[in-house]
């Protein structure tokens, strides 16, 4: 049989292991805690770099998109001007050919009017010389 002294000492025993159990058990989860709230600060930074560069990445693409729809209006600005150029060098030209045309349908009239006045006179002539004639002169 256990003597009530023994069965002290046994609690008196066991308990203080429950005391140390029981420290052991705070320290562990102060330990895993702190633990814990490292992680969790690690992981915060990691998101932050994570955003920071998905940012960058999103204004550098903002940027090259920019960029490049700004070539292509310049692109686009440089072809209409150039299709202009070539549009008022093929009017101007145009314009010379049917002035010249124009000069040359004038000088052609003008020939064909002196040649009518020409006949005319010739024809008067013509007549006035055959009058003479039937009129025995």
């Amino acid at each position: 049989m256990v003597t009530r002294a023994q069965q002290e000492i046994t609690l008196q025993q066991i308990m203080a292991h429950l005391d140390s159990i029981r420290k052991d058990m705070v320290i562990l989860e102060k330990s895993e805690f702190a633990t814990l709230r490292a992680e969790n600060e690690r992981m915060k930074i990691e998101i932050g770099h994570v955003r920071q560069h998905l940012q960058n990445e999103t204004n550098q693409i903002r940027a090259d998109t920019k960029l490049d729809i700004n070539l292509e209006r310049s692109r686009l600005t440089d072809m209409f001007t150039e299709q202009e150029k070539k549009l008022m060098e093929a009017s101007t030209d145009f314009h010379k050919k049917n002035v010249t045309t124009d000069g040359a349908i004038t000088e052609i009239n003008k020939k064909i009017d002196i040649d009518i006045a020409s006949l005319k006179t010739l024809m008067e002539s013509h007549k006035l010389d055959t009058i003479r004639f039937l009129a025995g002169e």
